[in-house]
C-alpha cells in the first residue's frame, strides 16, 4: 500500500463514513442485496479488507460469529473499539493481508466478504491472490461477496461535483477511463485514492479465474447515488437501484456473490 492510501486512511475517513447523519445509500444497499443471499445465523463470516468495522458489528448484531481481517492497524483498533460498544454481540479483529491468509484456516467459513481489498489492490496478481485465498478458506458451496468500483466513477462524480473544472482531475479521469489506475497522489480532498476501478466483465472475469463460481454481478447505489438525493428521497433513491441493480456500471460500487 503506497504513502497516499496511507495517508487517505489515516485521516479516519472510514470510521463513520457509512453511518454519520444515518445510514449510508451504500450501507442499505449492500445490506439489502446480502440480505438475499447470507446463509442463517450462526453461520462463520469472514471480514477480509472490514476497515473499522461497521459490516462485521452489524451482522454480529444478527447473529453471525464474525472476524474481521484489515491491513490497517488502525482499522483495526476503530474494529475493536465498536465490538467493545456491543459486548453482548462480540466480533473480533486483526491485522492482516488478504493476499495472505495463513493463520486462516481452509474451508473455515460460510461467508467471506471482500468489500475493500479488491479495488485496493491495484495489480491484477494481487487482486487473484486475494480471490484465491477467499476461495480457500471458504467451504465448499460457501459464498463469497466481492465489491469492486465502477470504471466509470471518477467520470461521473467529477462532472456532478465539479472537480472536472481542475485540469489535474481530468488528468485523474483519463487514466482511470484508459487503465483503470485511479491516483490521487496530493490527497486532494474527494478525489479517493490510490485505487483499480473495473469494468463489469472484467470484475466477473478475474472472480471466475480463482476459480469461484460467480453468481451474479449487480450494482449497489443505483443513478441516485451520483446525486444529492440521499435520504431527503430515499424511496425514490432504493427504487432507482434496485431497476437499475443489473446494469452494474450505473453504479460508484459493484457487487458479485459468488460460490466457493
Amino acid at each position: 500500500m503506497d504513502e497516499p492510501f496511507h495517508k487517505h486512511y489515516s485521516q479516519r475517513v472510514e470510521q463513520e463514513r457509512l453511518v454519520a447523519g444515518g445510514d449510508h445509500l451504500e450501507l442499505v444497499r449492500t445490506v439489502e442485496l446480502l440480505e438475499r443471499v447470507l446463509p442463517e445465523p450462526p453461520a462463520r463470516v469472514l471480514d477480509i479488507g472490514g476497515g473499522p468495522g461497521v459490516y462485521a458489528s452489524l451482522l454480529a448484531r444478527r447473529g453471525y460469529s464474525v472476524h474481521l481481517i484489515d491491513v490497517l492497524p488502525l482499522h483495526v483498533e476503530q474494529a475493536h473499539d465498536r465490538a467493545l460498544e456491543q459486548p453482548q454481540f462480540p466480533f473480533t479483529a486483526e491485522v492482516g493481508d488478504a493476499r495472505d491468509l495463513r493463520r486462516v484456516a481452509d474451508a473455515s467459513a460460510d461467508v467471506v466478504l471482500l468489500f475493500g481489498p479488491l479495488y485496493h489492490l491495484t495489480e491484477r496478481d494481487d487482486r487473484l491472490k486475494a480471490l484465491t485465498e477467499a476461495r480457500r478458506v471458504v467451504r465448499s458451496g460457501g459464498l463469497v461477496a466481492s465489491v469492486a468500483i465502477s470504471r466509470f466513477a471518477s467520470v461521473i462524480d467529477g462532472t456532478i461535483n465539479g472537480f472536472l473544472d481542475d485540469p489535474r482531475f481530468v488528468a485523474v479521469v483519463e487514466r482511470d477511463l484508459r487503465e483503470g489506475q485511479q491516483r490521487n497522489p496530493e490527497n486532494v480532498e474527494g478525489w479517493f485514492t490510490t485505487a483499480y476501478f473495473h469494468l463489469p466483465q472484467e470484475f466477473r472475469s478475474e472472480i471466475e479465474e480463482a476459480g469461484l463460481e460467480v453468481r451474479c454481478v449487480v450494482g449497489v447505489e443505483g443513478p441516485g447515488g451520483w446525486l444529492d438525493l440521499w435520504p431527503t428521497h430515499r424511496e425514490r433513491v432504493l427504487t432507482a437501484a434496485r431497476l437499475a441493480e443489473h446494469v452494474p456500471a450505473m453504479s460508484a460500487h459493484m457487487l458479485c456473490f459468488a460460490r466457493g
